[in-house]
């Protein structure tokens, strides 16, 4: 018997109103389901603490077949009242409840506050938003869920007050009727579409300019935005806590005198609602233009199943360009066995970064050239109107003309042979 099948049978008690703690106790219900029921329990408690509430304790019940009711059985709601009779603690549900079984549960269990998986991630996405446009998706997500919900919903906001599940949009809005809802819904989607414009003008304009745009993609709390701190000097915000980043971010940074554009997103999660996916989709798309992703996972953690959310997530989006897997943590990993390909490192003491930095070199160096020019003086002309296209290395002033060693666009290579420098 492992360590989880211990726990399962043991079913953690709930802490007591006495530790001093003054905030919202969160009570799990974990439904039993497959082999990875393990990795979104231990989810669910840091995106508890990610929502500045306490874990208080888990049951946790095998499911055999879904109860269209209460999901997991009037009998299991029994035993689990009993046992959370007295104390005032918010339940969740670690999974997606319909919203008459969310109405039920409550009333099986006296009227408490139950929540579930998506609740829990958009409050969290509610608090970290910072951006004008990342609260506007936050919003428009936060609508698009409780809207089918709105039944019902009222007045059980406004017996339970504050707390997870009802930041972001807020109590009163959600007792307006639906007519306001849908409208507010379409408001926010026509703002986005403003921002969706300017985010494409931005996009065209980088490339324009020829600038590489590598991504930082992957699960929360991989350490994507110390990397993006380490890798370009930025002061990018750090926590340890799920989605403590949710704005994207962008910062350049260069290799060999080369200028790249590194883009920091949101983290990805098992089991990351639709709702979410689609509200970030067009953000998420437009990191994900790029010319390269670092794929970031946690190397003392549980890196095989981040891998693979963080690949199917992409493949919904559609994403089709090259990707380098990079094991972070690895200072603090032990002997682990990691992807034969990934690059390891460390964002925190700067382990391995320096061979990131070849490896992403390496990824597009197909897009450049190395080259040594020479530029009559009667043609400086022509090299002040080229030399926005390539990269400077070394410029040297003799007495013919202007030598260069600089790295030049493969694709505007034509326009340098002329001037290609021949070796004695």
């Amino acid at each position: 018997m492992n360590s989880y099948d211990t726990l399962m049978q043991a079913e953690s008690a709930p802490l007591s109103d006495e530790d001093g703690f003054q905030g919202e106790r969160v009570y799990i219900i974990q439904p039993i389901f497959g082999s990875q029921s393990k990795v979104l329990h231990e989810e669910a408690v840091a995106l508890i603490g990610s929502a500045g509430a306490r874990y208080a304790g888990t049951i946790y019940q095998t499911i055999r077949k879904i109860d269209p009711a209460t999901y997991i059985g009037e009998g299991k709601l029994r035993e689990l009242n009993a046992r959370l009779e007295g104390l005032e603690l918010t339940v969740l549900f670690n999974g997606d409840l319909s919203p008459s079984q969310t109405l039920n549960i409550s009333k099986a269990l006296g009227g408490k506050k139950v929540i579930d998986r998506t609740t829990l991630i958009l409050d969290i996405f509610a608090l970290r938003a910072a951006s004008s446009e990342g609260k506007l998706q936050v919003e428009l997500a936060q609508y698009k869920y409780l809207y089918p919900r709105l039944k019902g919903k009222g007045g059980a906001l406004s017996r339970l007050g504050g707390g997870i599940g009802t930041r972001g949009p807020g109590e009163s809005q959600l007792e307006t009727d639906r007519r306001h809802i849908r409208a507010r819904i379409h408001a926010l989607e026509e703002k986005l579409k403003e921002t969706e414009q300017r985010r494409a003008l931005l996009t065209s304009r980088r490339k324009k300019q020829r600038v590489k745009t590598v991504a930082l993609v992957g699960y929360t709390n991989t350490g994507k935005s110390t990397l993006l701190n380490a890798m370009t000097g930025a002061d990018v915000f750090v926590q340890d806590a799920l989605f403590a980043t949710l704005d994207p971010t962008a910062r350049a940074f260069e290799i060999d005198m080369v200028p790249f554009l590194m883009v920091d997103t949101v983290g990805f999660l098992q089991e990351l609602p639709t709702s979410l996916i689609e509200a970030f989709r067009s953000t998420l798309e437009s990191a994900l233009s790029c010319d390269l992703a670092l794929i970031v996972c946690d190397a003392a953690g549980a890196y095989e199943v981040q891998l693979q959310t963080t690949l199917d997530t992409l493949k919904e989006l559609g994403f089709d360009a090259p990707y380098l897997v990079v094991m972070n943590k690895c200072d603090i990993a032990g002997d682990v066995h990691l992807p034969k390909d990934c690059v390891r490192i460390s964002a925190k003491t700067g382990m391995g970064l320096d061979e990131l930095k070849r490896r992403i070199f390496d990824a597009v160096k197909d897009d450049f050239l190395r080259v040594k020019l020479f530029f009559p003086y009667a043609q400086t002309a022509v090299y002040s109107a080229l030399r926005s296209l390539l990269t400077e290395q070394d410029v040297q002033y003799t007495d013919d003309g202007i030598s260069v060693e600089a790295i030049v666009p493969a694709i505007y290579a034509e326009k340098f042979r002329p001037y290609f420098k021949k070796e004695k």
